[in-house]
């Protein structure tokens, strides 16, 4: 009915309406059937995802309209068909059109790689421009994107101008009670949307497809824009502190003596394994690998050959067969890794304030008189490495360019120089390369006699998947199987130089992947996909051994400092695992809204709508079968996840807080 109230001013507009609802719906059924095998396809939850979509269509398409009708609702009627008026009008619709067509195509790229709606990742994008617009250049034909959404922008234009000649809507009057009258419901839509719709109101179905289909992209990406951090207490289900402490405490009894468990409930003495016995301090180099799911190895059953020296690397060390990443992105594996402890909600601490003067692993071995240094082959400004490795006392050596670091830090900063570099795509210089420097440093290192500790970030297995030509059997750029080739190529080729050099002897390496390759699938948590390898290798007096035992990307380091027999202070939640009195087979896995505790084949998941589900996981399978919730399981869930939370946001995390 108010459509008819002026049916000539408005029709630009309803022409915009309608093809974004349009070009949003086709979208939405590309992914559909790109996913098909993983969509619940009942007629009911189809006809569910469509209407869910339209719903969230609308509320997007509103925000949309507001600059238009904002712009009719101060324009005098005295400018209608000026040539301002033309200008403001049609360059305003061709920018909505473009908007649109880029959106969507960009939407397609993203699900492309992550098979979701756009999210907190696409968000942090938006920040690294540099390196994810050299990596869409490596993995797209860029070019021609460019020019096809360009072509197609023009081609819409023409048509719709054919098919509608919209001249006389310059000679429409519109009185002010008609503008507001046609302008209300859009302003409604667009402040309800602002004030009541969550883009958690998608997540209708347990199908994890299903709910991401049901979204809007762009809605989802303003969502996540507002939502980047995520206040624990506020969105999930709590205890009171006490008792969250308390059950805390009570896991970690066992791992060492609590110092003061009110103050802080994991703030422990580790003693030695054998007090008879004094420990070793050897060189430790540790080679994190860019997306190594588990599923690539050999020794985990793929046939394809693709990890021939990490298969011979697992079978002569120690190899950990049932490790879970606690996330799925290389600043959460960072925080897991450095901080042992498991992952908090919203975005990772690497990348959150007051994330520096932290109690790390690096403070560990700085105790027992280690350097400590950080390798990335690309610039170490993304993601915010750099300022979190050297605010927490680790040198820096990376390919990026100079940054200036506050008085309070000290850090030695070096550049990966243009004649070290054989080969370098967006993400940085290639693997091989980096371990050249590694090389280089750890042999101007070992001359001084002091132990080092080195943490080393991979590149080559990501996204264009491109690396020199000419060391592996399949060719550079085609696909994440050549990456994973190369990338265990480099380690291998990595492991033979420092098998020459005098300290090899004295040198521990512990291979471990940040996350899985792909954290998609039908669950809220897919638990196959967040599998890891972790091997440590060439341990003095430790002849190879598998360890079937269910760990989590935290426990590493710790057990690795047991295989060493030190005795130190931890504020770790991770625990030596070959400990039998600890309780530790267990992991944690989660996304930036979903935390999940597994244990067995028993799986909590705390949801940011103050949910809880609790799923019997088929490790055959894959498959999630809900069971009714067990308290004891839920409130050691919760105790688990406030408690970090609480750790990190009250500053007991920190050195500082420590000597208190």
């Amino acid at each position: 009915m108010w459509y008819k109230l002026s049916p000539k001013r408005f029709e630009l507009l309803k022409v915009f309406v309608l093809f974004f609802v349009g070009l949003s719906s086709v979208v939405r059924l590309i992914f559909l059937l790109w996913n098909l095998s993983e969509v619940d396809v009942d007629f009911f939850d189809i006809l569910r995802i469509f209407m869910t979509g339209l719903f969230f269509d609308l509320g997007t398409i509103s925000f949309f309209t507001i600059p238009y009708l904002l712009y009719l609702m101060i324009m005098p009627n005295k400018w209608v068909g000026s040539l301002f008026d033309r200008i403001a009008t049609y360059t305003g619709f061709t920018i909505g059109i473009l908007v649109l067509y880029f959106s969507f195509f960009a939407e397609i790229t993203f699900w492309d790689e992550f098979h979701r709606r756009f999210n907190f990742i696409a968000v942090d994008y938006l920040i690294y421009t540099y390196e994810v617009v050299r990596n869409i250049n490596e993995s797209y034909p860029l070019p021609i994107l460019i020019s096809s959404i360009l072509l197609l922008t023009v081609g819409t234009i023409y048509l719709i101008y054919k098919c509608n000649s919209f001249e006389h809507v310059f000679k429409a009057q519109i009185s002010f009670k008609t503008k507001v009258l046609f302008s209300f419901p859009w302003v409604v839509i667009a402040i309800c949307f602002t004030m009541f719709v969550s883009n958690e109101a998608a997540d209708w179905s347990g199908n994890r497809y299903n709910n991401e289909l049901s979204k809007a992209g762009i809605y989802s990406f303003f969502a996540a824009f507002r939502n980047n951090e995520l206040s624990y207490t506020e969105f999930y289900k709590t205890l009171t502190k006490n008792e969250s402490y308390a059950l805390v405490s009570k896991q970690y009894e066992a791992s060492g003596d609590l110092i003061d468990r009110e103050k802080n409930p994991i703030y422990r003495n580790i003693p030695p394994h054998d007090t008879l016995q004094r420990g070793i301090t050897p060189n430790v180099i540790f080679i994190c690998v860019e997306s190594l799911s588990a599923k690539f190895l050999g020794v985990f059953g793929n046939e394809k050959g693709l990890t021939p020296n990490l298969d011979k690397l697992s079978k002569e060390g120690v190899l950990f067969s049932n490790l879970y990443a606690t996330g799925t992105r290389t600043v959460r594996g960072m925080e897991a890794i450095t901080l042992s402890i498991p992952p908090t909600p919203g975005r990772s601490i690497v990348k959150r304030e007051h994330n520096t003067g932290m109690f790390t692993i690096g403070e560990v071995f700085k105790n027992k008189g280690y350097s400590r240094n950080f390798y990335y082959g690309g610039d170490g400004y993304f993601d915010n490495m750099n300022a979190y490795f050297s605010g927490n006392d680790f040198n820096i050596i990376d390919r990026g360019r100079e940054f200036l670091i506050g008085d309070q830090i000290k850090t030695i900063r070096t550049n990966i120089n243009d004649n070290e570099v054989s080969f370098e795509n967006a993400w940085g210089v290639c693997d091989e390369d980096i371990f050249n420097k590694v090389i280089q440093q750890a042999d101007i290192q070992s001359v001084s006699g002091k132990p080092f500790f080195d943490f080393i970030m991979t590149t080559s297995n990501h996204k264009p998947y491109t690396y020199p030509e000419g060391k592996i059997d399949i060719p550079s750029g085609s696909g994440r199987d050549g990456a994973v080739k190369y990338t265990d190529y480099a380690i291998g080729k990595f492991i033979e130089k420092a098998k020459s050099k005098p300290w090899f002897n004295n040198t521990v390496f512990v291979v471990m992947s940040d996350h899985c390759a792909s954290s998609a699938g039908r669950w809220e948590l897919d638990v196959k996909n967040y599998h890891i390898p972790a091997i440590i290798y060439n341990l003095p007096n430790q002849s190879s051994k598998k360890i079937d035992r269910l760990c989590s990307q935290i426990d590493i380091f710790p057990t690795l400092f047991g295989y060493f027999n030190w005795k130190y202070n931890s504020n770790f939640f991770g625990q030596d695992i070959t400990k039998k009195s600890s309780n530790t087979a267990r992991a944690f896995i989660g996304n930036y809204r979903k935390l999940g505790l597994l244990k067995g084949n028993n799986l909590m998941i705390l949801g940011d709508q103050k949910t809880a589900n609790f799923y019997k996981w088929d490790n055959i399978t894959n498959g999630l079968t809900i069971q009714s919730v067990s308290n004891d399981y839920l409130n050691q869930t919760i105790s688990f996840y406030q408690t970090a939370d609480d750790l990190y946001t009250s500053g007991k995390l920190t050195l500082k807080s420590l000597k208190e």
